[in-house]
């Protein structure tokens, strides 16, 4: 264990943000001490990208051809190891700097948060005259730095089976998602993997075959488990598998079930406020659940527990002010928040393409919707001005709608075939459009149903291709269509930002929104809930039956008893928030109460 392991200055991480605007976010913030996490679901995108880099920084590079055994795994690895060694080589090089002449080395001290010890320091040393006293101050300060954790994200249920040259299925191990978590286990990284999107007993199983994520001889975790959840229940029946595998969870990750960006997992009717307060309130009591079963599972194993492990907790997910940082850290006593969408709007830690975030810098908030575009058949965040939402428009225009399907990373639907095809492919819309056209449906309905079909887009190219183009690493006649999937909460930040901006509007050196009008985070998630019950109703009314009705009266209960939650904290709130942003809580909170007191699916 490297002695900064878990040692961290900064009060936020950026998440993993679709599969390439983040795919190299560590390359460019860890040498800060800022954590990132990289999706390793595109072993292609993975694979170019460490070509690029290894260009970059002159290291020798040894194509991984599909045609060798296990070539995700390995490509996973080498990128990894690659991130790693890069980071390493820039932590090096601030060791080794001078404080006078090293941006870098000033800036990382810049960034960290006023009340670290580091920062204090830092900022004594810049007030000491005396040369010696001074350099002995760089010298103590240079033992402060460390890199951000160089952490990856696997979206449990994106899992196929893959298959040989002939066509015959491979073993269970070489599956998207196990092949995923080999690459990560077999690195040399010293990080965290984010297991979100939901339950994979299979894949849970194969992690407990893993050794790199059992305890070592001092009781520390070579790798770790965050566990990326929308609520406490989900979180301790998950956690509760793992630990009777032996799998202890190092962190929960709490997420906005609708105010995020990329796929939004909707809870029914929880708000964010209430499930933090569960999570809160039952601290004590998951670790006094959760040891026990644990440590049953090690000594089965043969594993003898040396140090207690601990848990952390992170929350993320439409935050955007440092009012709203500094409440969710104190008031809920989590560990740290992630920001992630206003992170697309800052070229020195993400990569958008140059298109496409011109497009973000004037969008509306009517570019941002909850969409039905992902052929994983969950709501999906999407941004109206993408040139892959053009794409898909102009193949719809020329009676050729749906994408090539060439990655297949979201394969599951069998409808119509043997083999599992993509929704959002050219033949799975075909084959539905066919059948759509054989019911003769009214006009309306028709219309409907064949825009559900269409709005399915590739994400597997759309959500990888911004690197290709920002990097100009893009193949001869390959799709440079661009799909994005920021968070609503984007739409307040309007322009592009240093590093440094967005770092000091996080811990309130200053504000990136001061003109802007902006409800705090939990009046805007309240809002995207009753938005989404309302298109619920709109949706299902032609079709109502006792369960629609049940649904409907028990999400409409959770979010009117989150409101009276809200309303509880008034007080705290009134500490916290000013401005447009403090006196619209009570206005908002009753607009939200009447709009779900008078739902119903009769018309």
């Amino acid at each position: 264990m490297h002695p900064y392991q878990y040692y961290m200055e900064h009060h936020f991480h950026i998440p993993v943000l679709g599969l390439a605007f983040s795919i190299d976010t560590p390359l460019k913030v860890a040498k800060f001490g800022i954590s990132s996490v990289m999706s390793i679901v595109d072993d292609e995108l993975i694979e170019r990208m460490r070509h690029y880099y290894a260009g970059c920084y002159q290291k020798a590079y040894e194509p991984i051809s599909k045609k060798a055994h296990d070539y995700r795994a390995k490509r996973i690895t080498a990128y990894l190891n690659l991130v790693q060694e890069i980071v390493q080589e820039q932590i090096q090089d601030l060791l080794e700097g001078n404080f006078d002449s090293n941006k870098d080395l000033q800036q990382y001290f810049e960034l960290l948060p006023e009340q670290s010890l580091a920062k204090k320091l830092y900022l004594q040393m810049l007030q000491t005259d005396n040369i010696d006293s001074r350099k002995a101050l760089q010298r103590g300060l240079k033992q402060f730095i460390v890199p951000g954790d160089i952490d990856v994200n696997i979206m449990s249920k994106v899992d196929k089976i893959n298959t040989d040259a002939h066509g015959i299925p491979l073993a269970e191990q070489f599956s998207d998602a196990l092949s995923a978590i080999r690459g990560f286990a077999q690195s040399n990284l010293q990080s965290s993997v984010i297991l979100s999107a939901g339950m994979n007993p299979r894949l849970y199983a194969y992690i407990a075959e893993l050794s790199a994520f059992y305890p070592q001889a001092d009781g520390t975790f070579n790798k770790r488990i965050i566990l990326k959840v929308s609520d406490y229940r989900s979180a301790l029946i998950q956690a509760k598998f793992l630990a009777k595998k032996g799998l202890w969870i190092s962190e929960f990750r709490v997420e906005s079930g609708l105010n995020c960006g990329g796929h939004a997992f909707a809870t029914d009717g929880f708000l964010l406020g209430p499930i933090l307060e569960e999570f809160k309130n039952n601290k004590s009591a998951l670790i006094k659940e959760l040891l026990p079963i644990y440590e049953q599972a090690l000594q089965e194993k043969g594993i003898s527990l040396t140090l207690q492990p601990s848990i952390k907790y992170t929350v993320q997910g439409g935050i955007g002010t440092a009012n709203e940082q500094h409440f969710l850290l104190n008031h809920y006593g989590f560990d740290r928040t992630g920001w992630g969408s206003p992170f697309l709007l800052v070229p020195e830690a993400t990569t958008v393409d140059k298109d496409t975030l011109e497009c973000l810098v004037k969008a509306t908030s009517d570019d941002f919707y909850v969409s039905g575009a992902s052929p994983l058949g969950v709501p999906f965040n999407n941004f109206r001005n993408t040139s892959a939402e053009r794409q898909r428009l102009e193949r719809i225009d020329k009676g050729r709608p749906g994408s090539p399907c060439t990655k297949k990373y979201l394969v599951s639907n069998q409808e119509f075939t043997t083999e599992p095809i993509c929704t959002a492919s050219r033949e799975y819309q075909n084959l539905k459009l066919k059948e759509l056209d054989a019911q003769k449906l009214p006009t309306e309905q028709h219309q409907e149903r064949f825009e559900e079909i269409t709005e399915k887009i590739c994400l597997c190219q759309g959500l990888a291709t911004s690197a290709y183009v920002h990097y100009n690493i893009q193949k001869s006649r390959e799709n440079t269509a661009v799909a994005i999937c920021p968070g609503p909460n984007t739409v307040y930040f309007k322009k592009t930002y240093s590093l440094q901006q967005m770092v000091d509007h996080i811990y309130g050196r200053q504000n990136l929104l001061a003109s802007i009008q902006r409800p705090p985070f939990f009046i805007n998630e309240l809002n995207l809930y009753v938005d989404h019950i309302k298109k619920y109703v709109e949706t299902n009314w032609r079709e109502v039956n006792d369960k629609k009705i049940k649904y409907l009266e028990k999400f409409k209960k959770q979010l009117i008893e989150g409101i009276g939650y809200y309303e509880s904290l008034k007080s705290e709130f009134n500490k916290t928030f000013s401005g447009y942003a403090g006196e619209s809580i009570a206005t908002q909170l009753m607009h939200a109460k009447k709009a779900l007191e008078n739902l119903s699916f009769i018309k």
